[in-house]
């Protein structure tokens, strides 16, 4: 087996809810996003030409599983569920320190199609965090805020290892970790302690067109010119602000694609590609058969000096699964406005990686 320790520190405040919803330090969020990540790097290593049986059995084996139906132990006997081979733990498992929210909301933004301006943090953070008059409170007793750590170690084969630190890379980069993560919450980075050597890998990159071939996050889109859908901001001394301006992108971005009448009607419209439940504007086909869509254009707070950070933006496109019946001519269509949207914004900057 070989084993790394980490740093992990948050550079945005983490809503990792354990069974009675309060923030906490825990490892089966960690688990998990290595899981996925794990996925991501298994795509590139087979030029994103994925037999997916496979690619689940080395999972079953790496993290545990209980629903492969044809797994074996040693001596061939028939295994139901199976306990992984990476071993993860954390240096301490405490209640998470950030326990109100006043003083750290931002002055609001402005909401074309709300009645009234709203927080930018209750806006990104929509079910953890809630607004009672007029003022962003928690929605439980405590937050893993910014700037907190804690050790990081993990144990796994040794054979396994170059795919599992190029995941603990990408982790890094992209992970976020609990509620709302994919609007920026949660945002870490991973640094070797110890003395070890430093977390290395390359951008799993793939054309975005050819990303909507598989229904499951594997890459990072590129454009025609192979560049990363990846845009920056400006850096800022302040968590809370980059928050606020991650918070306008997406509301002018999502407001950008209009509904044709002010009231829903049920039907699918462009908005809806995006991400879904979209509030006041149901599906009537997807909410009866309860459909979620997770957006593909995720945030990311980075550290880029001892006090500076920068939000980040990209691109994990796939196509929504089957039970959403997609329209690939549609959702093409919707994600070249969105990469277009991005590119005309002057606060943003297209990086290379």
């Amino acid at each position: 087996m070989r084993t790394t320790t980490l740093q992990i520190r948050f550079n945005s405040p983490a809503f990792l809810g354990n069974a009675d919803q309060n923030g906490q330090w825990r490892t089966p969020p960690i688990k998990a996003l290595l899981r996925q990540w794990w996925r991501v790097a298994f795509a590139m290593q087979n030029g994103f030409r994925v037999r997916e049986n496979e690619m689940r059995h080395v999972e079953g084996r790496l993290f545990g599983h209980a629903w492969l139906d044809d797994d074996v132990d040693e001596t061939g006997a028939k295994v139901h569920a199976r306990r992984g081979a990476v071993r993860i733990r954390l240096a301490r498992w405490d209640l998470g320190r950030l326990k109100t929210w006043e003083g750290v909301e931002q002055r609001t933004v402005h909401h074309p199609e709300a009645k009234r301006a709203v927080g930018p943090h209750a806006y990104l953070g929509f079910g953890p965090l809630l607004v009672e008059q007029n003022q962003t409170r928690l929605k439980r007793n405590a937050a893993i805020q910014a700037d907190e750590s804690t050790i990081l170690s993990l144990a796994y084969p040794e054979e396994d290892s170059p795919l599992i630190e190029h995941a603990l890379w990408l982790m890094d980069r992209y992970g976020t970790l609990g509620g709302r993560s994919r609007n920026g919450w949660g945002s870490f980075s991973l640094c070797t302690a110890q003395g070890g050597p430093a977390l290395a890998g390359r951008v799993p990159l793939r054309p975005w067109r050819d990303c909507l071939g598989l229904d499951w996050p594997h890459a990072l889109g590129s454009d025609a010119k192979g560049a990363p859908l990846i845009w920056q901001t400006s850096p800022n001394d302040d968590w809370r602000s980059l928050m606020r301006t991650l918070a306008d992108i997406k509301i002018r971005l999502r407001t950008a694609f209009e509904f044709p009448r002010e009231r829903p009607d049920g039907e699918i419209h462009d908005r809806h590609w995006l991400s879904y439940p979209v509030t006041t504007h149901k599906v009537r086909a997807w909410d009866r058969e309860n459909l979620r869509l997770p957006n593909s254009l995720r945030f990311k707070l980075r550290p880029i000096s001892q006090t500076a950070r920068v939000g980040v933006i990209f691109h994990v496109p796939c196509l929504p699964s089957a039970t959403f019946r997609p329209d690939r001519q549609t959702i093409e269509s919707v994600w070249q406005r969105v990469h277009q949207f991005l590119d005309n914004r002057q606060d943003l900057t297209r990086i290379p990686e």
